[in-house]
């Protein structure tokens, strides 16, 4: 069930980050960031008032609090990276580098006792590669300092992010994604009295929206029960699949053509995927 459940994280991720990138062509990509993670934090906060969760510990340790902080400053830190990578016209070296941001988490599983045959070993690895692979690499330009560093503090952002949401799920996975979304809040707002704009959206940019929102809030909520019901290790490598989503949607709704590295990437991913849930 866990491996099942961060698949579909990765594939609520990817379907939320192709929603976001049509939004940014037509608006500010930091405000269509800003409004979906507020609507994340409203679908959080009606969904502990459904469920009650509030109860669950908060300070000290083992409580959701500080990481559910630390992953949202981390997150937004890694998406800011991210944008002004991308708009540095470098896709091609900063989306697959900022693709790798599992490796963080990974490497703090591993650390940590989590203990992988050696043929769930192979399938995560091609998983890795072919997550890299999907996210269209073009390095035939060379590898420019600015880009790579910003797609470096991406990866680094995301994958510290990833892992303080596998450490407060272990108290409640629910409450630590709306805290992340409450402290993305306070950033949010403060990012609207600095331009002094709420990013002039249109009515029919509204369901877009809250469809980002919802998505990647279910996103991360569902990558935390994931951490907490099987390997923290699988899980984070297969919630980090989100960019076949995304390179899919694009050439199906889009017309993007896929390069020839994107679909070796696919299958790479797809086999390791393959490998992990066999064995």
């Amino acid at each position: 069930m866990a491996p099942l459940l961060a698949l579909l994280s990765s594939l609520l991720w990817g379907t939320a980050d192709f929603e976001g990138g049509r939004l940014s062509k037509r608006h500010a990509p930091i405000a269509v960031l800003g409004f979906s993670q507020v609507i994340g934090l409203i679908f959080g906060i009606a969904l502990v008032i459904i469920s009650g969760d509030w109860s669950a510990k908060a300070l000290g340790a083992g409580g959701y609090f500080i990481p559910g902080v630390c992953a949202g400053f981390l997150g937004y830190f890694g998406l800011i990276c991210l944008y002004a990578g991308l708009s540095t016209g470098s896709m091609g070296v900063v989306s697959p580098i900022s693709a790798l941001s599992a490796v963080v988490p990974l490497t703090y599983a591993l650390a940590h006792g989590d203990s992988l045959s050696g043929i769930t070993s192979i399938g995560i690895a091609l998983a890795l590669v072919g997550a890299f692979c999907a996210s269209g690499p073009e390095l035939s330009q060379g590898l420019p300092i600015r880009p790579l560093l910003l797609a470096i503090g991406a990866a680094c952002g995301f994958g510290s992010a990833l892992t303080f949401i596998s450490i407060g799920s272990q108290a409640s996975a629910l409450m630590t994604m709306v805290t992340m979304r409450a402290a993305t809040f306070v950033v949010t707002v403060a990012i609207a009295i600095r331009f002094r704009s709420l990013g002039g959206f249109s009515k029919k940019d509204y369901p877009s929206l809250m469809f980002m929102g919802v998505a990647d809030f279910l996103a991360n909520l569902l990558l935390g029960v994931a951490c907490n019901n099987g390997s923290v290790s699988v899980a984070m490598v297969l919630g980090s699949m989100y960019p076949i989503a995304t390179a899919i949607l694009a050439f199906r709704f889009l017309r993007e053509r896929l390069h020839k590295i994107q679909y070796v990437g696919i299958v790479l991913a797809v086999s390791g995927v393959a490998l992990i849930s066999a064995f």
